[in-house]
């Protein structure tokens, strides 16, 4: 197994969860969450964080129904996925995130109750579950 450092995202119109992992250890952390506006990130926020952790893959979730078929922020985060790439030469590889903010958020209740479901911890948990669930299906 090799030894990357990979960054997920969380794509959502008004808020990107962010996580960073390393394939060694198969081990998530949640970073941040970053305001959207319509799907449109801060780019500068973006660079500053692939700058300073210098991941070699990212994963971007891909929001699909439950039934496998794709809904209209699908392609949505195809795009941000496309222009992630083309900003910063990354590879960035989708990643089915089914169930994964249902997940953030037992997670999140179970640490803490209501008050901890904070919206921005919920984006940036999901990442970690998105970033975690690749780990499984790659390892």
């Amino acid at each position: 197994m090799a030894n990357r450092t990979i960054i997920a995202f969380d794509f959502g119109t008004l808020s990107i969860g962010i996580a960073i992992g390393q394939e060694i250890t198969a081990t998530a952390r949640p970073l941040t969450a970053l305001k959207a506006k319509d799907g449109k990130p801060n780019w500068l926020e973006i660079e500053k964080i692939l700058q300073e952790w210098q991941p070699e893959l990212a994963i971007v979730g891909l929001p699909l129904n439950m039934d496998g078929t794709e809904q209209p922020i699908s392609n949505q985060a195809r795009k941000f996925a496309n222009r992630l790439h083309g900003r910063f030469g990354i590879k960035v590889t989708l990643h089915d995130e089914r169930l994964t903010t249902i997940e953030a958020r037992a997670q999140l209740f179970n640490q803490g109750g209501y008050r901890a479901l904070n919206k921005s911890k919920i984006d940036s948990i999901s990442a970690v579950i998105i970033l975690e669930s690749w780990f499984e299906q790659h390892a």
